[in-house]
């Protein structure tokens, strides 16, 4: 599915390619895998993690918001279609209604994403696209490290925080929204 370098692809062609069991982003004209290889597909801590996270997010933000799982985001970078697929998404109520009810990818930049570094990816690459989702819209983005047990969140008008053990991550953006790294990992069980 990845087009050679003589042929790029348009968004339109890529969101008419068919679904298959590998997970697409679009970037420069190019249908890219998520995970490259089984070293960097998701493991069970990534797993774990990515389902403890929709919980409690969902749990926080269900009232002001919808919080999504592998959802392929529209967005532009330097006048250039960009097509990420985050670990996951918060879109408030305020940018797509509640009643928006449509089988197609975010066609809002949204408030939150978040991307869990697999094995194989680097804290650096994480950091690298964390600064893309900023320049493309995007308020918020966490990075988790589950080997480190940190969340380290981007916005556009700061520098990256790295949050560890019981620092409160608390922000007005994701109003209800207060919890420590500590205290995720907990519950996914993956420190006691």
């Amino acid at each position: 599915m990845v087009q050679s370098p003589n042929k790029c692809l348009t968004l339109e062609e890529f969101l008419a390619l068919p679904e298959g069991d590998i997970t697409y982003e679009f970037v420069k004209g190019e249908a890219v895998p998520k995970y490259k290889d089984d070293q960097m597909s998701p493991k069970f801590f990534h797993s774990r993690f990515q389902k403890t996270l929709l919980i409690f997010l969902d749990e926080c933000l269900q009232n002001h918001g919808r919080v999504e799982v592998e959802w392929a985001i529209k967005l532009k970078i330097e006048n250039e279609n960009w097509m990420p697929v985050p670990d996951l998404t918060y879109v408030s109520y305020n940018l797509l209604p509640a009643d928006w009810l449509k089988d197609e990818p975010c066609p809002v930049a949204p408030e939150l994403v978040i991307e869990i570094i697999s094995p194989g990816q680097t804290f650096g690459e994480m950091t690298a696209k964390a600064a893309d989702y900023i320049k493309a819209g995007v308020l918020r983005v966490w990075v988790v490290d589950t080997k480190a047990k940190t969340i380290t969140i981007f916005t556009p008008a700061s520098v990256p925080v790295t949050y560890r053990e019981n620092l409160i991550i608390k922000d007005d953006l994701l109003p209800g929204l207060e919890i420590t790294p500590k205290e995720v990992f907990q519950r996914a069980g993956l420190i006691s």
